[in-house]
């Protein structure tokens, strides 16, 4: 069974671990540094999902399908 990532389940230093490995990049992608958009998360204020719900609804429709061929400057592993 996974360890839950919630709050309440985790202290800071795991919260953070947690954000780096789930990155897995640069924290810096096309001028949004992911680091502090999740430091609500880190220190305990926002959960994960709404983080990412407001994160999506904020940039919906922002990416075309077409788009999606062209470099990012985004380095995923």
């Amino acid at each position: 069974m996974a360890k839950s990532i919630l709050i309440k389940d985790t202290t800071v230093s795991e919260r953070a671990q947690i954000v780096r490995e789930a990155l897995g990049m640069d924290s810096d992608c096309e001028g949004v540094d992911f680091s502090d958009m999740y430091d609500d998360y880190i220190y305990g204020l926002k959960e994960l999902t709404d983080i990412n719900r407001e994160f999506s609804e904020k940039h919906a429709g922002e990416v075309v399908a077409g788009e999606l061929t062209k470099p990012s400057g985004c380095a995923l592993r």
